[in-house]
Formats: structure tokens, sequence, C-alpha cells
């Protein structure tokens, strides 16, 4: 069985260099285009994969040619797709992101999505009870509370990313106090808390239930709750092309850390560098790196 299983966002990214921003109405050249696997809990699960954890992902697919593009590419990262379910007559998810090296954004247009919810099959269900770990992004709210309870009932660890929102709160508590790790935008806290400060509000989010709570906020580095107060950990210095995917990969790398029984600021380090690695290469999967890339890195930088 696996240990890592995500329910979330399946995608496929178009991924667009682009030479400027332009107006609306105007136009623009595209440099360079390259198609990717996205999806928040889909990248995760790679990223996991990647770093030698044992992946399964539960959820549907179009019955389509961007499915069948989907599912090859998460095969070759060595992710189970048995519990993926393949849908007649619904499209595939797929967003356009355009990339700025200018102004250094991406700038995303994803398709809107009609999925109908997960059916959870028996196989779907012995997916989840077996796994050891359950990473959500809370992008269809019906499947992330669903994916949670079965997760509870059976003893498995549950991982949420937060920086989906449901307009009404209560919702967003709700989910936000069923999981176990808690790792959020920089954004996520004060707006679901109701604080103002980012420190105040991780503060709070940890008294909902969750054992571990933090924030990545890009270049400024993570913000976490260890010891019961806010620690920061500054960001690594590293070359960047492009941040796509860097969350999900900061995610993924973080579960692999802790599963393989990291303790909990190493595990920060070890999915800082992680996401950090993958911004030197466009797109949010192809500059992932293995395990043993990234603590061969890490003993250089801490000898």
């Amino acid at each position: 069985m696996p240990e890592l299983v995500g329910v979330g966002h399946i995608c496929q990214d178009h991924l667009c260099v682009i030479e400027a921003y332009p107006p609306e109405d105007g136009s623009t050249r595209i440099t360079e285009i390259e198609f990717q696997g996205g999806g928040a809990a889909a990248t995760a699960t790679v990223a996991a994969a990647r770093l030698g954890i044992d992946t399964a992902l539960i959820g549907n697919l179009g019955a389509d040619r961007i499915g069948d593009e989907i599912v090859d590419e998460l095969l070759r990262e060595g992710v189970d797709v048995s519990a993926l379910d393949r849908l007649e007559g619904v499209r595939s998810l797929s967003s356009y992101v355009m990339i700025c090296p200018e102004r250094g954004t991406r700038t995303k247009f994803p398709f809107k999505d009609r999925m109908a919810p997960i059916a959870w099959s028996q196989l779907q269900r012995e997916t989840l009870s077996g796994a050891k770990v359950l990473h959500l992004d809370g992008t269809h709210y019906e499947n992330a509370v669903r994916a949670a309870s079965l997760a509870k009932e059976h003893g498995v660890t549950v991982s949420l990313d937060g920086s989906t929102r449901q307009r009404d709160n209560d919702l967003n508590r709700r989910l936000a106090s069923m999981a176990d790790v808690l790792i959020t935008n920089a954004v996520y806290p004060m707006l679901v808390s109701g604080e103002e400060s980012l420190g105040e509000a991780l503060l709070e989010l940890s008294t909902w239930g969750p054992e571990f709570v933090a924030a990545t906020a890009g270049q400024d580095g993570v913000y976490a709750v260890v010891g019961g107060e806010v620690r920061h950990y500054p960001a690594f210095n590293v070359e960047v092309v492009d941040t796509t995917g860097a969350g999900d990969v900061f995610h993924g790398a973080f579960l692999a850390a802790r599963l393989r029984g990291k303790g909990v600021e190493d595990c920060i380090r070890f999915a800082q560098y992680a996401a950090g690695r993958k911004c030197g290469q466009m797109g949010g999967r192809r500059g992932i790196p293995d395990w043993a890339t990234v603590e061969a890195a890490l003993s250089r930088l801490e000898a």
C-alpha cells in the first residue's frame, strides 16, 4: 500500500514563457512553451515519489487525451494511479500559466472544475485507509472533507495545503481543524483566522487542532509554530527561473522527510531546499530533486 495518498487538484499545465505581460486587448509573444502535469495535491504527490516515497492519487479524470497524458506522466514518476477514475464525457482539467521573466510573475488561467465528486469505491477507500499520510489541497471541498473523515477513521495523518478557501469561513475552519499538518501560503492564516499579523494568525490556527502549523512565504522563507512560538526559517539563496509549484513541492518534500523520521526543523529545511531547487527549472515538476541530491546539498551547506 502507498505511504502517502493525495486527494485534490489534478491537471495538465501549459507553461508559456512570454516577453512581457500585455494590457487587456493587447498582445505579446510566447518565447517558450512546455507541458507538465500540475495541480497542488498531484504535484506534492509527485515530489514525494521523486524523493522515494510510495505514493498514490485518488480522484477523477476525464476519459480524454489530456487525461491520458496526465496518467502517463504520473506513471513515469512512479505514482500509483489505480484509484483514479476515468469519466466519460468529462474534460480533464488543464491550466495555462503565463510566466513573465521580466516581472518575475506567473499568471494562471485554469479551466473551471466541473468534475463530479469522488465516488469512493472500495478500492479508493482501501487505498486511503492503508496509507500513513493523506495530503489534501482543498480545491474540491466535498472531496477533501470526505477524505479527511475517512483518514481520521483509520488513523491516517491528514496534511492540508492551506491555500484554497471557501466563502463560508466556517467551512475553512472545519477543514483546517481536521488537519494534523497544516501548511499554508502567506495570506491564508490571516484571512481564515481574522488575526492581523501572520504570527498571531499562525498561533491561532495552532489552537484549532493541527499538531504542526506553518506558512510558506516565498523568498521570505517559512514561518512555523515550533515549541509554542513562531519561528522564522530564511529561504535558501537559489537561482529562480519559475516558481510554479514551489509550494506544492514544499508540501511533498516536508511529508517525505517526516515519513522518513526527520525532526520538524529538519523537515522544514529539507523541504525548503527541495522547493528552492525546483525553482531553477521551468514548471512545477521538472526541477524536483531526488533524496540524495537534497541530502548532499544540505550536508555541504551545513558543513
